[in-house]
């Protein structure tokens, strides 16, 4: 995406509340017709960068760009962006179609043309057939579609989406994150989206902005994000993760050799790293391995210390010599029955580990 010109771009955007500063100084560039997840915990600046897009905050500094126009002053009815809030906010006294046309209405669009929109409307977020129903009537589901219908009738530039999913239940959530996807394809809207939600950001999003402490630590697509986590916040946020630390004992061209405790362990080479340096090694649960053999890679030995069956997978707890607790996560298929307080070895593929910075040495 680096080829094309940014559909809206962020520069240097800075917010404070009285004393906390919720954004400090971000820059951010989104695609036309891709959906970006800002992901983070709670206070992480999500919302405010949301609200900033959206012309709901004024900025104490740095701009917004829409198609290369500064808006950073417009207020939100002068801007081609419209938002989705979680509570849907829709007209409890109008029907589905009433709700949907409403913006149209106001604009002063001819009932004709109303009419056509609204009902090419319902046939992209399939709801053909529900337009005289209200909204007390509908599903969860159902009433999230009519407001993204309402708001896309209007045909922004941007849908902004602010945890739409966080008040449905479980299985309906993960059901709407494959609609939601395959919705945002049909509209053909740029998506910019909201979770705290791991899962969301991982299954829906074409590209993800993990947000920490008001700044973002990782722009990546979700596989990246998560396969090469540039940060220890951003490996241990998503995903299931353990941490290795050593110290870097040689370098040669494509790989470099660890001191953990003790142990040498091999691990891909970085650009950033020196003889002599801490480092972390990022090891998925699902990527490390354990038996009672001695494998012929390379081994750390360990006793285990537990494990929580559920159906398909085991996920087991393992103790270093040093102390150190890991977690193996892996099907149960063929899985050998190691009872707690064995002594075991543990394992990995080069391959599927990496290196990854401390908190605050993020790459400028």
């Amino acid at each position: 995406m680096t080829d094309k010109q940014p559909l809206l771009s962020l520069r240097s955007l800075s917010k404070s509340y009285e004393t906390q500063e919720a954004l400090r100084g971000v820059d951010l560039d989104v695609y036309a017709g891709e959906f970006l997840t800002l992901l983070g915990p709670s206070g992480c600046g999500k919302t405010t960068t949301l609200r900033l897009i959206a012309g709901l905050e004024t900025p104490d500094g740095g701009e917004v760009y829409l198609e290369g126009k500064n808006i950073t002053n417009l207020p939100p009815e002068k801007r081609e962006v419209n938002t989705v809030f979680q509570n849907y906010a829709l007209f409890p006294h109008m029907n589905v179609q009433k709700n949907i046309a409403y913006g149209l209405r106001m604009r002063g669009v001819d009932k004709k043309t109303i009419d056509e929109k609204v009902n090419h409307m319902l046939s992209l977020v399939q709801l053909e057939g529900y337009g005289k129903r209200m909204p007390s009537q509908l599903s969860g589901g159902q009433r999230q579609r009519v407001a993204i219908a309402r708001s896309a009738v209007l045909e922004p530039k941007i849908l902004l989406l602010d945890e739409p999913l966080g008040a449905l239940d479980l299985q309906l959530r993960r059901q709407m994150q494959i609609e939601l996807k395959n919705m945002q394809k049909r509209l053909g809207i740029t998506f910019i989206y909201i979770t705290h939600d791991q899962e969301e950001a991982l299954n829906m999003s074409d590209r993800i902005a993990l947000m920490r402490e008001g700044k973002f630590v990782q722009i990546d697509t979700p596989h990246t994000l998560y396969e090469r986590p540039s940060t220890v916040f951003a490996a241990t946020f998503i995903g299931e993760t353990n941490l290795l630390k050593g110290v870097v004992s040689s370098i040669e061209e494509d790989e470099l050799m660890l001191d953990v405790d003790g142990a040498s362990v091999p691990a891909k080479t970085v650009d950033w790293v020196i003889p002599g340096q801490k480092v972390n090694l990022c090891i998925r649960a699902e990527r490390l391995h354990y038996s009672r053999k001695q494998k012929a890679c390379q081994t750390l030995s360990g006793v285990m210390r537990g494990s929580r069956y559920t159906g398909s997978v085991r996920t087991a707890i393992l103790e270093l010599t040093n102390g150190q607790t890991l977690i193996s996560r892996r099907t149960t298929e063929g899985d050998e029955d190691i009872a707690s307080g064995e002594p075991v070895c543990i394992w990995w593929d080069t391959d599927t580990a990496c290196l990854v910075r401390d908190d605050g040495e993020e790459q400028a």
